[in-house]
C-alpha cells in the first residue's frame, strides 16, 4: 500500500512538473509572438516536447490558456498581498500595494505580457472577450485596495473621496507604466514608483493629517 502511494505521489509530482514546464513555455510563446499566433505546436517547440504531450495535460489551446490565466493571476495576487500583509497602517499598506504592483511588473515582464495577451485576445465559446469577464469580477487585488482605502477613511488617516474612483485611478496609474511605452522610455521604474506613491499619498491623506506632518518637520 505504501509502495502504491509512493508511486502515485511520484507520478503526480512528474505530471505537475510537466504542466509547469508547459505553462512556462506558453508564457514565452505569448511574449514572443502573441496570443493570436501562438499554437500548441509553437508552445511544444519552446518546451522541447511533443504537441501530443501538451494535449495529454490540456485538451486544447483554450484549456491551456485558461489554466495559464488562473496561474498568472494567482501569482501576481500572492506577490502583492504578501507584501501588503506585512504592513499595519492603511498609509503603509497603500504604499506597499503600489510599490509591490509596480515591482511585480518590473521583475515579471514576460508574465505581465502573457496576462495582457490572454485578457485582450482570448474569447469564450460564446465569443465573449476575456477582458469583459475580468471587468465583471471582483478580484482579490481590487477588494484589498478598496479595503485599504475604506480603513484609512474610517481611521481618519485618509480624507473624503469616492473609493471606487480612487481605486480606478490607482490601478490605472499602475497599469499605465506597462502599457505606455512613451513613459517607460522617459522614466525608470524606481522613479515612477517613488513619484506615484508620493502623488497618491498627498491625494488621499486627510488634509489635517498632512498639515500636522508638515508642522512636525
Amino acid at each position: 500500500m505504501k509502495e502504491a502511494n509512493r508511486e502515485k505521489g511520484k507520478h503526480s509530482f512528474i505530471a505537475e512538473a510537466r504542466r509547469e514546464q508547459i505553462i512556462e513555455a506558453a508564457i514565452k510563446t505569448l511574449d514572443d509572438i502573441g496570443y493570436v499566433k501562438a499554437s500548441l505546436a509553437q508552445i511544444a517547440k519552446n518546451a522541447d516536447i511533443s504537441t501530443g504531450l501538451i494535449s495529454y495535460h490540456f485538451s486544447d489551446k483554450s484549456d491551456l490558456m485558461n489554466h495559464l490565466l488562473t496561474n498568472l493571476l494567482e501569482r501576481s495576487t500572492t506577490y502583492i498581498l504578501e507584501r501588503v500583509g506585512k504592513e499595519v497602517t492603511p498609509q503603509k499598506k497603500l504604499n506597499a500595494f503600489i510599490l509591490a504592483s509596480l515591482a511585480y511588473q518590473g521583475t515579471h515582464r514576460e508574465r505581465n505580457i502573457a496576462l495582457l495577451e490572454i485578457i485582450f485576445n482570448a474569447r469564450t465559446p460564446d465569443n465573449v472577450p476575456y477582458y469583459k469577464l475580468i471587468d465583471d469580477q471582483e478580484d482579490l487585488i481590487m477588494i484589498e485596495l478598496r479595503q485599504i482605502l475604506y480603513d484609512g477613511q474610517e481611521q481618519g488617516v485618509f480624507g473624503e473621496f469616492n473609493v471606487d474612483v480612487m481605486c480606478n485611478l490607482i490601478q490605472g496609474a499602475i497599469g499605465e507604466y506597462m502599457l505606455n511605452n512613451s513613459i517607460t522610455k522617459k522614466v525608470d521604474l524606481e522613479t515612477y514608483s517613488r513619484e506615484l506613491t508620493k502623488i497618491i499619498e498627498k491625494t488621499v491623506l486627510n488634509s489635517k493629517e498632512e498639515n500636522s506632518k508638515q508642522d512636525g518637520r
